[in-house]
């Protein structure tokens, strides 16, 4: 990292510290030198039963199994008496400090009586309520670090739950397994259950709902364990996500483990998450610093060469890959995963370099899936080695988008999951304006969990200054897309098509959605928006939608494209000489060759149109033409054969253009560059 980057971060986390985590610490502290009771169990003004916790050691998180991020087990000492409730905050409790949160009761069937754990409730809520309940009783409620968390939920125990190493009790069964809640079409049975307090066996200390009900928010910023023992620990000093701890119902029984970690972005709000209070004055010790910088943030040139747009001759042929962007060691598992890596994203940065993310996990559903990043510098022939991007701890952080506004600003969008799937995601967008280095704080865009909050890579700014940024408006492999528009320069958004009914994808008909899932859109020079789609065909071909109004409404036709299927993407862009630029797959598929001669090919194809979409004449294979050869396409994409008739077969696309002319496409695994002077090489009918 440069010393001009090295200051400018040192000074936004000095910064930072100084102006959040102090302000939280002394908000923390409330009525700090007010004495704590001496009983055991406190009985408070709200009828808050509060059990008096002891000072004590343990070994916090997990030396073996559980997750990456429990890790390096690590003793910690709580040097100081605190209280802690017994239950969640309920309903009736909470509504005495917010009225207003009556009105959010019943919200998609959860959580209704006064005895049910309070839900829908931010990070930011739990601390304002425990502001008001420190001023109501003059005493230091707050809500307790992550290490007195799991300290008082171990209660002197070492197994994976403060019961033994199995959490057999039914009683803390609530929908266990993966839900893919509120999605109707594959939820049915993870509907609404009790979130009533107190109702399971209390652990050795006396503490209810410790394992499961609903999660509860800590005081902390999550962030990586530090080796060696730790005296009253507070987390780290900043982040994007905090903690929470617990488990919740509908989630499999792993995460209910004592010592899993979990956490969201501080104004989340869901049917999982609420919270309790704890009483005493504020740990004495002091946060983590940030943790240090990841390989796609080292190192990186914060010029802009004035020779970008030199490269290879425009008038002459030139294609280079395949090449693997995506690099994990084998075995990985975690932050990165070495078994699953797809969806990505590619952005030029005006440095420069490339910059690619994309999601890595075990499996497409789960928790742990994460978002991980790598740069390709100017100059070098090869992409860095895989590195963490971004992490909702536990929840599945489903389709990433990256975007450059071409004025220096990198936009990432992402879908932030309730928990696991991409049935339940809220949309995210932060920002960068020095090449990717350093990002602005993650901000909720599409605060609710649900559907049409699945971004596609396939971002861009209209001529009148619209941003659109495409969303998969469901969870299955055909159904239609959602756009997301904003009009003040990403500030607010809106859904045109949210609430409207589900079109029906025929020919000549409109409606509200794009017809087809991953969307590609891209603007015509008459101002119309032009997009593809994967399912919904139309006459056995990849449907065509045609936008006249800004997104508002479609109307829909068969395209020329062969239809797409699972593990498959397609990609639409706009290249700086003025043609469309298109990338699918199909098979059996007719070329023509540089001798005019018409061959069959099969797999990744791109197409050009110089007439505004009327009429794709030029298509050829994505393949150098070498001899044929076994590649490892990655994804679900898995080992394939490459020949000059035969392409990856499957992937997820992505694609830019840098200034030099030469056109970056991207799969699930590799990356090809190409320019305009290649695709017209070879002709077809």
């Amino acid at each position: 990292m440069n010393r001009l980057t090295r200051r400018s971060v040192l000074l936004a986390t000095l910064s930072t510290m100084l102006s959040t985590t102090a302000v939280v610490w002394a908000i923390a502290a409330g009525s700090a030198a007010a004495e704590l009771p001496e009983e055991k169990i406190f009985i408070n003004t709200l009828g808050m039963r509060l059990v008096r916790i002891e000072p004590g050691r343990f070994i916090m998180g997990s030396s073996q199994g559980g997750d990456f991020d429990e890790r390096p087990a690590h003793p910690v000492r709580i040097t100081r008496p605190f209280y802690l409730a017994a239950t969640e905050v309920t309903n009736a409790q909470y509504e005495q400090f917010d009225p207003e949160h009556r009105r959010l009761r019943g919200k998609l069937g959860w959580s209704k009586a006064d005895d049910e754990a309070v839900v829908f409730v931010s990070w930011h809520d739990a601390q304002r309520f425990c502001r008001w309940l420190a001023e109501k009783e003059g005493r230091p409620y707050r809500l307790p670090t992550e290490a007195e968390w799991e300290y008082a939920c171990r209660a002197g125990t070492t197994t994976a739950f403060s019961f033994g190493d199995r959490l057999d009790d039914k009683a803390f069964h609530k929908n266990v397994g993966v839900s893919w809640f509120p999605d109707p079409a594959r939820s049915e049975v993870f509907g609404p259950v009790s979130l009533s307090v107190g109702r399971t066996p209390a652990n050795a200390w006396g503490l209810f709902d410790m394992h499961g009900n609903v999660e509860e928010w800590c005081l902390d910023w999550y962030g990586p364990y530090e080796p060696g023992e730790q005296v009253d620990p507070l987390g780290r000093a900043d982040g994007d996500f905090r903690v929470t701890r617990g488990g919740s119902h509908s989630t499999t029984l792993e995460y209910l483990r004592s010592a899993n970690r979990s956490g969201t972005l501080p104004e989340d709000q869901s049917w999982l998450i609420g919270f309790r209070v704890a009483l005493g004055e504020a740990p004495s010790g002091k946060p983590l610093p940030v943790p240090p910088t990841q390989r796609w943030q080292q190192d990186v040139r914060q010029d802009r060469p004035s020779d970008l747009s030199s490269g290879p001759d425009p008038a002459k042929p030139f294609f280079k890959g395949p090449r693997p962007y995506v690099k994990i060691p084998s075995g990985s598992d975690g932050p990165l995963f070495s078994r699953h890596n797809h969806d990505p994203g590619i952005v030029a940065c005006a440095n420069g370099d490339l910059l690619a993310i994309w999601y890595t996990c075990r499996s497409e559903p789960g928790r742990e899936l994460a978002i991980a990043a790598s740069r390709l510098r100017r100059g070098q022939e090869e992409w860095d080695e895989a590195s963490p991007f971004w992490d909702a701890p536990d929840r599945n952080d489903h389709a990433p988008a990256i975007w450059h506004d071409g004025q220096g600003t990198l936009f990432h969008f992402n879908g932030l999951a309730a928990a696991a799937t991409w049935g339940s995601l809220a949309t995210i967008l932060r920002t960068s304006i020095d090449h990717g280095v350093t990002w602005s704080k993650a901000r909720l865009i599409m605060p609710e969990h649900g559907l049409r909050h699945m971004p596609v890579t396939t971002v861009l700014r209209t001529r009148d200054g619209a941003i659109l940024v495409p969303c998969d408006a469901v969870t299955g492999g055909h159904g239609g897309t959602a756009v997301l528009i904003s009009r003040d320069g990403g500030k607010t958004w809106i859904d045109p098509g949210a609430g409207k009914p589900k079109p029906e994808f025929r020919d000549g008909a409109q409606g509200a959605w794009i017809a087809g899932i991953h969307a590609g859109i891209v603007e015509l020079k008459d101002g119309r928006l032009m997009a593809f789609g994967r399912g919904d065909s139309i006459q056995g071909r990849m449907p065509q939608s045609m936008s006249s109004d800004g997104g508002a409404t479609w109307t829909y036709s068969a395209s020329p494209f062969p239809p797409i299927g699972g593990g498959q993407r397609l990609v639409l862009l706009r290249l700086a000489e003025g043609p469309i630029f298109f990338a699918s797959f199909g098979r059996e598929m007719t070329f023509r060759d540089a001798a005019g001669q018409e061959y069959k090919g099969s797999g990744l194809f791109a197409a050009l149109s110089m007439d505004e979409g009327q009429s794709w004449p030029l298509r050829r294979l994505v393949t150098d033409g070498g001899p044929a050869r076994e590649i490892d396409g990655g994804g679900n994409t898995g080992r394939f054969l490459l020949s000059r008739t035969t392409a990856e077969p499957r992937g997820y696309l992505a694609a830019c253009q840098t200034p030099d002319g030469v056109i970056h496409l991207i799969t699930s695994k590799n990356h090809y560059a190409f320019n305009l002077a290649w695709l017209k090489q070879q002709d077809t009918q």
